[in-house]
């Protein structure tokens, strides 16, 4: 199993709209997709009361990674275009293999 992370940096004054994200945008992707996620919202640095590195971010779980890319690519125009309703944020992807689940 791969896990897909979708990661937007917590920058000074940065929009992000996490009821449209997670009322709109990630039921989109899964409509589209057909993948489970999960969504963060970030609360804090390493230390405690230090802001967040990341103001929120989603993982979205797939049997490989060629899964993955093969429904994205159907559907990728649309789920980018839709990111500048909840954010100006360019978001950082990363693909891991989940190990232990």
């Amino acid at each position: 199993m791969i896990k897909v992370s979708v990661m937007y940096a917590n920058e000074p004054g940065v929009r992000f709209d996490h009821d449209y994200y997670c009322n709109v945008h990630m039921p989109l992707v899964k409509a589209r997709l057909g993948f489970a996620y999960t969504i963060d919202r970030g609360l804090s640095g390493g230390v405690a009361g230090s802001a967040p590195i990341y103001i929120g971010m989603c993982h979205i779980f797939s049997e490989s990674v060629a899964d993955f890319e093969q429904a994205l690519a159907q559907h990728a125009e649309e789920l980018n275009g839709d990111i500048q309703n909840f954010t100006a944020i360019k978001p950082v992807y990363q693909i891991s293999e989940v190990i232990v689940g």
